[in-house]
């Protein structure tokens, strides 16, 4: 990973896009600070698209998409999307919804009679197309007992992933870099692929392994460092800030850069 000075300026200055995390990317201790919510308005002011993609419910991204400077947010890890007015958008049909929604309760009650110490994220209220097991937000789990749930997960066929705070989990083909691609075609009518080089990403855990390694302008906040060992694929760019402010510092390097 290269400091984020690195970051050439012409690479920065074409950029008409960022996806970014928002747990432990966007905010600290668990809320968005000041630094970082100026930051989104600072790129949105220059012109570029922000959109938040995130493993956080629909329920509880509904409210920040129409109060922070983004064009939407995309929650739970690519399914659905709420636009800046308000208006949710799905991947998956009503029925579709419905089914998965059956059989993932099902196994979420099965990895809490089977793994101690295990329980459900607070936010589970909100959820409408995945599960997820609190691991580092209010509860802990060891690293042994994450790898049960994810295995668990696993062989009931579902995809999962872990985030700095949750072990997400859901049925469905759709992943965050999938999210990424559907929302620039519902949201912008344009194909992501086609101009992938002129967008970035900003993440800090495991589950953005798969968008560090699909946008050639990735960056990691300094607390990337402590899932370092786990990164299949690391992220290029690092910032020296953890956190809200490490977005604040990647922000300011782009407007800089404009």
């Amino acid at each position: 990973m290269l400091p984020l000075q690195d970051w050439p300026a012409p690479d920065r200055r074409h950029l008409i896009g960022v996806f970014t995390d928002i747990d432990d990317t966007l905010t600290t201790d668990g809320a968005i600070t000041p630094d970082a919510l100026q930051a989104l308005a600072q790129l949105h002011a220059s012109g570029v698209h922000v959109i938040p993609i995130t493993g956080r419910p629909v329920g509880w991204s509904a409210p920040f998409a129409t109060q922070w400077p983004v064009d939407a947010i995309v929650a739970e890890n690519g399914a659905v999307a709420v636009l800046a007015d308000g208006r949710k958008l799905y991947q998956q049909s009503p029925g579709e919804r419905a089914a998965n929604f059956e059989r993932m309760q099902r196994v979420a009650q099965r990895i809490l009679r089977e793994i101690p110490g295990t329980s459900l994220a607070r936010d589970s209220a909100g959820r409408e197309t995945d599960i997820a097991i609190d691991h580092s937000e209010f509860a802990h789990l060891p690293q042994a007992a994450i790898e049960q749930v994810v295995a668990l997960m696993r062989a009931e066929a579902m995809t999962a992933t872990v985030s700095s705070i949750h072990v997400n989990a859901w049925y469905g083909r759709h992943d965050k870099f999938e999210g990424a691609r559907w929302i620039v075609r519902e949201r912008f009518g344009r194909e992501l692929l086609g101009e992938i080089a002129r967008w970035a990403y900003v993440g800090d855990s495991t589950n953005d392994v798969l968008m560090f390694e699909r946008f050639a302008h990735s960056i990691g906040v300094a607390n990337i460092r402590r899932f370092e060992h786990l990164l299949a694929h690391r992220p290029k760019y690092v910032t020296d800030a953890e956190r809200g402010a490490g977005f604040a510092e990647f922000a300011r390097a782009v407007t800089a850069a404009r």
